[in-house]
């Protein structure tokens, strides 16, 4: 029985082995087709590789602090002087470092770098960020597709009377198709990550020419703290605002029970009038009472100063912005390998599958 198996397996075996050995074989004939399409694809790669323009990625890392010790110390200063009760707010509330790729993301962030002012390598004159990203250069290929638009544009131009006023006003509520595109231009040249479990966030910008994209790299950096760092102190603001209102009114009312304590003390020191006795009885209860309420705003008042300071997160920046030395892209060599790469699988897959396909497409259609 195992023979007749094995004599039944050995056919198929036999016939695999001869269907490869026809397909080398018949890729070893055509070996010159393939060595033509690997030089085309060779050509192309370069020509591709060295039509793309250069860019510069600057990529900058940092570790935003948590905050849980700093309201933990205000915890505990406020049971130190009484106020046991009171509410400081914990890390709980701070901005989550998962929100960071959605806040690059988003418009009124990328509108804050719309006008923000860049000077290129090879330039002395700034001009406005989303005036740079249409300077930047594009394939030759970007110019003869996009040149049917270039000409409806310069044509219908002519008809238009110039702008008087050449300011750019930005509404965020309601953008021009126009400045929607550049904002989205802007987004597409940052680029962030973030590490759940190490806070470690990576942002990283993408641009044509390494100085102005190390100067975007460090304002995207110093612009991303400040949004943190006002969302975490905005409520600590509004509660030290909120003290500080109510520590006015507390004051004024305290100086008014001196006030007419004082007066009444004055007005009845040679008096021995009952009457007059429980009145000052009271108005210095009201001064002890004033002087009391006083004492407790005032404290809290000196607690929400500090919690804004305790407030504001502490970003390390573990690997700052540079002026890069070496672009990023285009990678010739990668391109090159990838173009010769296809050139190659294409030809074979023809030599092999292709024209055996398309002969007998064409005898169907014949028939």
């Amino acid at each position: 029985m195992c023979m007749e198996q094995n004599n039944l397996q050995n056919p198929k075996t036999e016939e695999m082995e001869i269907d490869l050995l026809e397909l080398v074989g018949n890729l070893w004939k055509n070996r010159k087709k393939i060595y033509k399409a690997a030089g085309i694809g060779a050509v192309i790669g370069l020509i591709v590789g060295f039509s793309l323009p250069k860019e510069y990625t600057v990529s900058v890392t940092l570790s935003p602090e948590s905050g849980q010790t700093s309201s933990g110390s205000l915890a505990g200063m406020a049971s130190m002087l009484g106020l046991g009760n009171m509410t400081l707010g914990s890390g709980d509330d701070a901005l989550n470092i998962s929100l960071f790729p959605e806040i690059m993301a988003s418009t009124p962030f990328a509108l804050e770098l719309y006008n923000m002012p860049v000077t290129p390598e090879n330039s002395k004159q700034a001009m406005p960020f989303h005036e740079y990203l249409k300077e930047q250069r594009s394939p030759w290929w970007g110019y003869i597709l996009g040149a049917p638009g270039m000409i409806i544009g310069g044509v219908t131009g002519l008809f238009k009377e110039a702008p008087k006023d050449t300011t750019e006003v930005l509404n965020p509520f309601m953008l021009t198709k126009e400045q929607a595109r550049k904002v989205a231009d802007i987004q597409k040249t940052m680029k962030t990550s973030t590490d759940k479990k190490t806070g470690i966030t990576k942002v990283e910008v993408t641009l044509q020419d390494p100085l102005v994209t190390a100067v975007v790299a460090d304002s995207v950096i110093n612009k991303l703290q400040n949004y943190i760092t006002e969302y975490r102190v905005k409520k600590a603001k509004e509660d030290c605002i909120y003290l500080e209102k109510l520590y006015e009114e507390r004051k004024k009312e305290l100086y008014d029970a001196q006030q007419k304590y004082a007066a009444h003390t004055d007005a009845n020191r040679n008096l021995s009038m009952q009457s007059a006795k429980l009145e000052g009885e009271r108005l210095q209860n009201n001064v002890s009472l004033a002087s009391q309420v006083y004492t407790q705003i005032a404290t809290q008042l000196q607690m929400a100063r500090a919690k804004i300071q305790e407030q504001k997160p502490v970003f390390a920046v573990v690997e700052p912005a540079s002026v890069p030395t070496r672009p990023s892209a285009p990678r010739k060599v990668v391109l090159l390998a990838a173009f010769v790469f296809l050139a190659v699988i294409g030809e074979s897959a023809w030599i092999l599958f292709g024209k055996d396909l398309c002969k007998n497409l064409r005898e169907g259609v014949k028939k």
